[in-house]
């Protein structure tokens, strides 16, 4: 399919399928306490929420998003929203709502709550009518760095777990990042990374943390878009996560605005009828890496 054709779709899906009164669902990632849980306040139970695509338009692929917010905090327009637009395109979206820094939790809660969440949406794959081959990974600002840390640290499961989420993969089938947090050295957003690795983290913990410098071959294929004004997130970290996925012959889609400020999400509200250029590219590339049909 070609772009104009591809964005006339984009247009007319928005149009006519705009499905988001499907109820969501939020669920528990783990059934009691969590991994390293420090009490029992909902700010200590790490939680999905489903927005499962309409029968009639369900694609069967599958996004965890990663909300930004600094690991303090979780940014609704980078949770709910996408979610909502992922939906009335047929993808089924899951919202992580992961524990925080600002609650007194360090790395690597954060990636367990994210590979838990991943492994769940693989594990109930069947229930769920989603494709367990087309699920990916989604994350802004300190939310991609998240996403980009299960990009760069996931494994294959636990065969001898007892726990049969656990069994299964955390690998991504793909990754979106958006204005993403990327190194923990001289580029990175310091709130963020004090949140993630406390006042005084070791070189080998900012190195391990410094995901352009963990992309190997096995790393998925990519999308990223940053602006070059960027006043809080530097544009280097998406350019420096692009470079090493170069380097490393994994695929990619790098895209940089000129204009545009740190946390501008969609920059439109429901129904999405107008939204920032970004996420027409996004479908885009979606529908090139066959998370929304086969590309033509």
């Amino acid at each position: 399919m070609n772009r104009p054709l591809a964005l006339l779709v984009f247009s007319i899906i928005i149009s006519f399928s705009f499905v988001t009164n499907l109820a969501a669902k939020e669920v528990q990632l783990w059934q009691g306490d969590a991994p390293g849980s420090k009490g029992q306040t909902p700010r200590d139970i790490p939680t999905l929420t489903h927005f499962l695509a309409a029968e009639k338009i369900n694609t069967a692929a599958a996004i965890v998003i990663c909300p930004g917010g600094g690991y303090g905090g979780l940014a609704a327009h980078e949770g709910k929203g996408y979610a909502e637009f992922l939906q009335i395109h047929g993808i089924n979206a899951f919202v992580l709502k992961y524990r925080l820094g600002s609650a007194g939790y360090r790395h690597p809660v954060m990636l367990g709550d994210a590979a838990r969440a991943l492994r769940t949406v693989r594990a109930n794959a069947a229930a769920w009518k989603i494709d367990p081959h087309k699920i990916g990974v989604m994350g802004s600002s300190a939310g991609g760095h998240l996403a980009s840390t299960l990009l760069t640290h996931f494994d294959a499961g636990d065969a001898a777990s007892k726990d049969p989420i656990e069994r299964v993969s955390s690998r991504p089938d793909l990754g979106i990042l958006c204005y993403a947090v990327i190194s923990m050295g001289p580029l990175t957003h310091h709130g963020s990374r004090k949140n993630l690795l406390g006042t005084a983290p070791s070189a080998e913990l900012i190195e391990e943390l410094s995901n352009e410098l963990q992309v190997t071959t096995q790393t998925p294929p990519t999308f990223l878009w940053h602006t070059a004004n960027d006043g809080a997130v530097k544009v280097e970290n998406s350019l420096a996560f692009a470079t090493a996925l170069s380097k490393a012959k994994v695929p990619f889609a790098l895209h940089v605005f000129e204009n545009g400020r740190h946390g501008l999400g969609l920059a439109g509200k429901a129904p999405y009828k107008d939204v920032h250029p970004w996420a027409g590219d996004l479908l885009y590339w979606l529908h090139a890496r066959k998370f929304l049909g086969e590309s033509k």
